[in-house]
């Protein structure tokens, strides 16, 4: 792979510790040579979207948000499901994307930290469809981290990166978004 690739990630929780972050910073762990892959760190900074502040008056975080996803080759997302939903934060920051160029055509994956959780699943293909991303349905990923201690999480972890899942989830989005290039 000659050019490096850059992955986004995005985390539905707003917790430093959930299970949703731990999954993505496992995939950052276990990203092959030539991908890198950032995980964002301030969706629950971002204001609360009002169509009046587009445009020319877009907040300066919500620019550089969008800057990231525009930069990004392609976008991971791990969200828990709240009250059968979207989280209000997460929610939030894909309602600042709607309406920009960033995310048509982006390649997206599904990085999945519960062995339920199936509604949130549909709810965000719905959206980031409707939104015109590309969702990379054989790069799904599922570890079943929700409900476990830490240790068992972690246990959870390293054996998912032994075996072979994450890279393996990795490699098949990669492959998708070269091939579509």
């Amino acid at each position: 792979m000659a050019k490096q690739l850059s992955l986004y990630a995005l985390c539905g929780s707003l917790r430093q510790a959930s299970t949703s972050r731990r999954l993505l910073e496992a995939l950052r762990a276990a990203s092959p040579d030539g991908v890198s892959v950032e995980i964002c760190d301030f969706i629950g900074d971002l204001p609360i979207f009002n169509p009046d502040d587009e445009g020319g008056r877009t907040p300066a975080i919500v620019a550089t948000f969008a800057e990231k996803i525009r930069d990004a080759d392609g976008l991971i997302v791990s969200c828990p499901e709240y009250a059968h939903g979207i989280p209000g934060g997460f929610k939030n920051a894909l309602d600042w994307l709607v309406s920009r160029d960033e995310v048509p055509f982006k390649p997206l994956m599904f990085a999945h930290a519960s062995h339920r959780g199936d509604l949130v699943l549909e709810q965000l293909t719905d959206v980031l469809q409707t939104m015109s991303l590309h969702i990379v349905p054989e790069a799904f990923l599922r570890v079943p981290l929700a409900g476990k201690s830490d240790e068992a999480q972690a246990t959870i972890l390293v054996e998912a990166r032994k075996n072979g899942a994450l890279g393996a989830a990795l490699d098949r989005f990669v492959q998708a978004i070269l091939a579509a290039a």
